[in-house]
């Protein structure tokens, strides 16, 4: 999810628009010292632009974000059962040693025992005794984990309270974090691109993705509330549909493919990917005691296992009579849930002979590589254009809400940035790609998608090519993309939205073109 072994794709346009927006930040800063608020949130914009890609998990209320975090992660570091912990926002970063800190409204901090769980629930954050800095009554605004796991070393993730609380503080917190409304709250949004999990799609999930699609859409007038560029879709503890038979995540795939085309269809969301996340997390942690309960299970006759699977209390009740101890039996359904368990267990039936490979069948099974290369191509490879995109939404709120200073003349070029940037134009488009305002063959629209990043950014991945195409044909085929898609855009039927479309997909293989030329 880090991007930063890939190329920057066409034109190279993320380090040109990273070092332009800190040069208007500067030149902000400059116009606003000693301006107390502003400076500081402009301050903020500075250190944005030098910070790992902020990545936040959100949905609604049990949507399985704990969970898909430590799968994410590849460890088990954020809480999974219903604490006051998982009210509060919590910020994952990296850190050379594990620390966990809470902060208060008014920035004081105190340091937070951390309690090692059992099970699949992980670690448990005590909130209850905190020896704040300065003594006194305080609530808890957010925590901050940082603990050093790979996977952390280039993105910060957040993980936020359910947006379907039945608390109306603890659903905004989500909401002041990636859309703050007023000067209250932070001038930018807290995070630079969102993953949106979805348990199923009802009129609170639409209205929350139509908030964020609201901002991203603000364009050269940035009226409205900020928000992130990225948003994608996760049909979350995919395998809980359908009871956790074997078929799971076939019906989960089906649901996101109808989650996808509602979404998509409207530009919510850039991709809909189904995860489990629990599965996930299982199977990269897979301990050899496990792998011989399942090797010992497979051994039981189909029938007589298929009964004692009916539900996870029978699995693990003692009158059960298995070659597998109660309490073994309880800390597989916990970790892998009967979705896992049956997946496992035919997987070894089909041949699987040791722990490595069915970690390996059970994650590919579980989605969440599919969903690492979407997090990478979407956001990974794009994280420059991300935070730049934060940094220029926030500077321009701070230029339009305290005028009257000399960086007033510095508004026209950073609403022009974030109109113009042709990286920010594929990101929408991105979103908007499978509307049904956009109407052409489906390998046309292949080629589209393909062309303005969409299945990576390196110029082999836009043109379609092998990675050993040689630099000629590579330049051949971007120029035959431009001119295709030049002549897409004028024709004389088209819409504005196809002809906009059209015209990024040219300005992108224009870009391609030119980075193949030096």
């Amino acid at each position: 999810m880090t991007g930063r072994e890939h190329g920057n794709g066409a034109g190279r346009v993320a380090p040109g628009i990273v070092a332009e927006t800190h040069r208007l930040v500067d030149a902000a800063r400059q116009a606003f010292a000693g301006r107390g608020r502003p400076r500081a949130l402009l301050d903020d914009c500075a250190r944005r632009l030098e910070q790992p890609l902020r990545v936040a998990l959100a949905g609604s209320l049990k949507a399985g974000k704990s969970t898909l975090l430590n799968s994410l992660v590849g460890q088990n570091i954020a809480p999974t059962d219903a604490t006051e912990c998982t009210r509060v926002v919590t910020w994952y970063r990296y850190g050379s040693t594990p620390s966990v800190t809470a902060y208060a409204p008014d920035g004081v901090r105190a340091n937070v025992v951390v309690r090692r769980g059992g099970g699949a629930h992980g670690l448990t954050f005590d909130l209850s005794q905190l020896a704040w800095a300065v003594p006194g009554p305080r609530e808890v605004d957010h925590l901050e984990v940082e603990w050093p796991a790979a996977a952390l070393a280039h993105t910060t993730i957040i993980d936020t309270p359910g947006t379907s609380s039945l608390s109306r503080e603890v659903s905004q917190r989500t909401a002041r974090l990636l859309t703050p409304e007023d000067e209250a709250d932070t001038a930018l949004p807290g995070a630079d691109a969102v993953v949106y999990l979805l348990r199923r799609l009802d009129a609170a999930d639409i209205r929350f993705l139509e908030r964020i699609g609201a901002g991203t859409v603000a364009g050269p007038g940035m009226s409205g509330t900020p928000s992130p560029l990225g948003v994608i879709g996760v049909v979350s503890r995919a395998d809980e549909i359908g009871a956790g038979s074997i078929d799971a995540l076939h019906s989960a795939r089906d649901v996101a493919v109808r989650f996808a085309g509602e979404l998509e269809r409207t530009g919510l969301c850039q991709a809909v990917i189904p995860v489990a996340g629990l599965l996930a997390f299982a199977a990269a942690t897979l301990r050899q005691q496990e792998f011989a309960a399942f090797e010992a299970l497979a051994g039981v006759p189909v029938e007589e296992l298929g009964v004692a699977l009916l539900s996870a209390d029978r699995f693990a009740r003692p009158d059960v009579v298995l070659p597998v101890p109660p309490e073994l039996r309880a800390q597989l359904a916990d970790r892998f849930g009967l979705f896992g368990i049956r997946m496992a267990i035919t997987l070894i039936r089909l041949g699987v002979r040791d722990s490595a490979t069915l970690s390996a069948e059970l994650t590919r099974r579980s989605g969440v590589d599919e969903l690492r290369t979407v997090l990478d191509v979407q956001f990974g490879q794009r994280a420059d254009q991300l935070k730049a995109h934060s940094a220029l939404t926030a500077l321009a709120r701070v230029l339009t809400a305290h005028p009257g200073t000399p960086a007033d003349q510095l508004l026209p070029r950073v609403r022009t940035l974030l109109a113009d940037v042709h990286g920010f134009a594929e990101l929408r488009l991105l979103g908007r790609l499978r509307t049904d305002e956009l109407t052409m063959p489906a390998t046309d629209l292949a080629e589209l998608h393909r062309l303005i990043g969409g299945s990576g950014v390196a110029p082999h991945l836009r043109l379609g090519l092998p990675i050993d195409t040689s630099v000629r044909a590579q330049r051949t085929q971007a120029v035959a993309a431009v001119r295709k898609w030049r002549a897409r855009a004028g024709h004389p039927l088209a819409d504005q939205f196809t002809t906009t479309a059209c015209l990024t997909a040219a300005r992108s293989a224009e870009g391609t073109l030119t980075l193949l030329s030096e």
